[in-house]
């Protein structure tokens, strides 16, 4: 059977998931002493032992494996679970993408909100026949979790991430109307999207809020 773009995808980044997974282990089984051969006076090769922490090097792979979660998770969301409001002319689509893109920046911070949201709903309108929209997507959504996060980390209670979703919430309802007025020359019927796009925010309010107050609590403790 033929796979589909849509399947096609979500087995890319599956694969992708794998392979880093699997360096991971690799990492975390790395020998703690690099042994490097250096000359010596003489002109032979003496071994110089220099011990270095595996530590950093697991974190940096733990937090690859994590942007490469976190990008497919919202990519899923937005792609498998959504609907397209029928007053909506062009836009307008609902999805579940927000919610974890606003669990996403509250529990990891600016730097993976904006990477998760770029990326994972900028990979969506590229597989789903959007791609014109896919370079105002990187940009909208990688800001929305990058606002979110950042004031998540400076602020980091639930009113000021209320906050923070209202605010990322009229910075794309605004870049949505822009992009759809300069995507289809019209600044009348991008008017019609914005149900759509507040209804995506509250949903994404109501439903991120909740999923991100245990992920915190983990994340304070170090499990995740």
């Amino acid at each position: 059977m033929k796979k589909s773009k849509e399947q096609n995808a979500l087995c890319f980044f599956i694969e992708k998931l794998y392979i880093v997974w699997i360096q991971k282990i690799l990492y975390e089984n790395k020998i703690k002493n690099i042994i490097l051969l250096r000359k010596s006076k003489d002109g032979g090769e003496y071994m110089n032992i220099n011990v270095q922490e595996v530590s950093q090097v697991n974190s940096k792979t733990k937090d690859l494996v994590i942007s490469a979660l976190l990008i497919s998770l919202v990519f899923i969301a937005t792609k498998f679970i959504n609907i397209r409001l029928p007053i909506s002319i062009n836009g307008g689509l609902i999805h579940l993408g927000n919610t974890i893109l606003f669990a996403t920046a509250i529990v990891f911070g600016k730097k993976k909100g904006a990477i998760a949201g770029a990326f994972g709903m900028g990979l969506f309108d590229i597989v789903s026949g959007w791609m014109a929209w896919a370079p105002f997507t990187f940009v909208i959504r990688g800001v929305m979790g990058y606002l979110i996060g950042d004031i998540s980390e400076k602020k980091g209670n639930i009113s000021w991430n209320i906050i923070a979703i209202l605010l990322s919430g009229i910075w794309m309802i605004g870049g949505y109307y822009i992009t759809e007025g300069i995507l289809y020359g019209n600044w009348i019927s991008p008017m019609t999207s914005i149900p759509g796009n507040v209804i995506q925010i509250v949903m994404g309010g109501i439903l991120g809020l909740p999923l991100a107050a245990p992920l915190v609590k983990l994340r304070k403790k170090g499990i995740i």
